[in-house]
């Protein structure tokens, strides 16, 4: 495992420095592209030019979406893999996800072409830019595949340890994207054909630098055989992805419905359908890039709130969160005063002339919109990021019981607002919806957070626990995993009695936060019910992947010892392909274990089975995360024994078994 000690004592600031810029530029760069277009497009085609692109975005974002579902997910598979040391399968996991990658564009090229202008009107055009649009997006969609290919190609460079080769990458197809835009629409009158011609340019340059790349990785090697299907590394890679592609689709569906009300209500009124599109196209790029900073400085400040956290380090921990949203508030509220002071320099540098003829719409008119309108929405940007901050920093210490729906809840305010304002206001209530949505979505995060805050102080100065090995003697490693229920602690603990051999279960989550500087309690809970809400999307966090790789570091640690009892932790599938390996599964009736969960907790009749329906799907929940595997399948055990005879002739039973072989 890595050495990230440093993570726990170099000074706050300057690790956040270190982090944060890199993650701010990858995500500056990578919005590049259509906030180029939309400057250039803007000021050579005019703002019809801007609604039309902002007509395709939707469909760009889906691509976007399924790459980082397969990239994020591929990145984060192939980091825990580097932890746990098994590096096999990390060709197939890369050679899948760029497969998968791959046809998600074939697929949205089929969708696109497919459906043609219908699909152009249905999330957003107008008569007046249909054309535009058909134009600018029957090009971009040829690039799809390779464009999505080449951003979950950036994900898994990052996580094989060349984040500034995959920067690079990025770097040179947006630049060439800001060179080719001007040269085409103006040097060679391509018009809004240009813009598109000079994007997938970049996007293709980009491709073949990161497919380069695939030639001298350092942690796989790249065959044919990489690209032969395995559902089961691929049900990994989407579920550790599934939270980059719900952030994606979360957009979708935003930029879809603001489409249509600005449609519906700008023909209501004075300014048409096409103004109000346009603004809110250029007035979203604006966004785009206050948030990405934001979202920057939180993500980059992952790794090291995680480990602090996990450390006990409550201290160090607050302190960064001071550090996250000082720095935060800095950028939004430089850029507020910027937006509320200078708004029609802002919509003026992304064009306001209009530029296509009797299709031009009135910059005057466009303007008495637009320069409103952006302060309007952009007004409470401060609270926006501040918001999806905290969401980010909830995600970083593995509380994704409110992480997840925090990271939500902006989003859902600001479509339910969107809907209902222009009812009453017209057009212009539907941005009335983004600050009334901050307002909401700061107060609930704010009463999170100061609770949270509470707790840390609190807590502050709790010392991480130690433990240390016992000694033993060559011979079996048996493993038990067991039903919420059926006495298999009890039974492990009676079976290393009856072998005279140490028997391990909370004293692994010791060694492992021994051995990672992760807090005990935090390791130890992240196969807990109290998750379930949201339990794959929990176990997909950075934080709890670095958790489960330090638990399996310590299981293995332990088993090189000698032998020994281990308990739960899906120790079976972690040191598998030990030939010393015994593994054993716990089972017993229903009634047997809601009885023993009676006396052992004193709950009553109701409460032991929604309990033990919890545990177990949680344990399972863990195992299928990490293994692929079902839990409890008998399949997967060597011997697979029902506890109702009484733990102690269970623990007999498991022992003559393990004599006899």
């Amino acid at each position: 495992m890595q050495d990230s000690t440093y993570l726990g004592t170099e000074k706050p600031g300057k690790l956040l420095l270190k982090f944060a810029i890199p993650c701010i530029f990858s995500l500056i760069i990578s919005c590049l592209y259509n906030i180029v277009d939309q400057i250039f497009v803007g000021n050579g085609v005019g703002p019809l030019g801007n609604a039309a692109t902002g007509v395709i975005f939707p469909v760009t974002v889906i691509g976007w979406g399924i790459s980082l579902f397969f990239g994020d997910g591929a990145a984060a598979s192939l980091s825990v893999s580097l932890g746990r040391n098994k590096t096999e399968d990390i060709h197939r996991t890369v050679g899948n996800s760029i497969l998968c990658s791959f046809l998600g564009g074939v697929v949205v090229i089929f969708i696109s072409y497919l459906w043609g202008d219908g699909l152009l009107t249905l999330i957003g055009a107008t008569d007046a830019n249909l054309a535009l649009a058909h134009s600018y997006g029957f090009i971009i969609y040829a690039m799809m595949p390779l464009a999505l290919v080449q951003n979950t190609l950036a994900s898994i460079i990052r996580a094989d340890g060349s984040p500034k080769y995959a920067m690079g990458a990025m770097l040179v197809g947006a630049v060439l994207n800001i060179i080719g835009d001007p040269v085409a629409i103006f040097v060679l009158d391509l018009g809004i054909q240009g813009a598109a011609w000079a994007t997938i340019l970049g996007q293709f340059v980009s491709f073949v630098i990161c497919a380069a790349y695939l030639t001298r990785s350092k942690t796989f090697r790249i065959s044919r055989s990489s690209f032969r299907p395995d559902f089961t590394l691929l049900k990994q890679v989407m579920t550790l992805g599934a939270s980059s592609f719900l952030t994606q689709l979360s957009i979708v569906v935003i930029t879809i419905v603001n489409n249509i009300l600005l449609v519906k209500y700008g023909a209501m009124s004075a300014y048409g359908e096409d103004i109000p599109l346009a603004a809110f196209v250029v007035i979203m790029k604006l966004f785009q890039i206050v948030l990405n900073i934001a979202i920057g400085i939180a993500a980059g400040a992952q790794p090291i709130v995680g480990y602090n956290y996990g450390a006990k380090k409550f201290g160090r921990v607050r302190e960064l969160l001071g550090l996250i949203l000082k720095w935060t508030i800095i950028v939004c509220l430089v850029c507020t005063v910027l937006f509320q002071v200078f708004p029609q320099a802002f919509i003026q540098m992304f064009g306001a002339e209009g530029a296509e003829g009797a299709n031009a719409v009135d910059p005057v008119l466009y303007l008495q919109f637009a320069v409103p309108c952006l302060r309007i929405y952009l007004s409470l940007i401060l609270f926006t990021c501040v918001q999806k901050v905290c969401a980010i920093f909830l995600q970083s210490i593995g509380h994704a019981k409110a992480a997840v729906p925090l990271s939500f809840l902006r989003d859902v305010l600001l479509i339910v607002f969107s809907i209902i304002m222009p009812i009453y206001v017209g057009v212009t209530g539907i941005f009335w919806g983004a600050p009334i949505a901050d307002v909401l979505a700061i107060a609930i995060t704010a009463a999170v957070m100061v609770r949270l805050w509470k707790h840390l102080k609190a807590a502050d100065g709790d010392a991480p626990e130690q433990t240390v090995l016992q000694p033993s003697h060559p011979g079996f490693i048996v493993t038990i995993a067991r039903e919420h229920g059926s006495a298999g602690k009890r039974i492990g603990q009676l079976v290393a009695e009856k072998l005279g051999v140490p028997c391990y279960y909370k004293e692994m989550t010791a060694l492992a936060a021994q051995e990672s500087g992760l807090a005990r309690e935090f390791i130890s809970g992240i196969n807990s019910d109290e998750n379930a809400v949201m339990r794959d999307l929990y176990l997909s966090t950075n934080v709890v992947q670095q958790a489960i790789a330090a638990q399996d570091k310590a299981i293995n640690l332990i088993a090189d010892k000698g032998s020994c009892v281990i308990v739960g932790r899906a120790a079976d599938y972690v040191l598998r392909g030990r030939d010393n390996l015994v593994r054993v599964f716990i089972h017993a009736p229903r009634d047997y274990r809601v009885k023993k969960v009676m006396e052992m907790y004193g709950d009553s009749e109701a409460e032991g089975k929604k309990s033990i329906a919890r545990s177990d799907a949680a344990r399972g929940a863990y195992y299928k995360n990490i293994s692929g595997h079902e839990w409890g399948d008998p399949h997967q055990y060597e011997l697979s024994v029902d506890s109702s005879i009484g733990p102690e002739k269970t623990a007999e039973l498991i022992c003559s078994y393990i004599n006899q072989i």
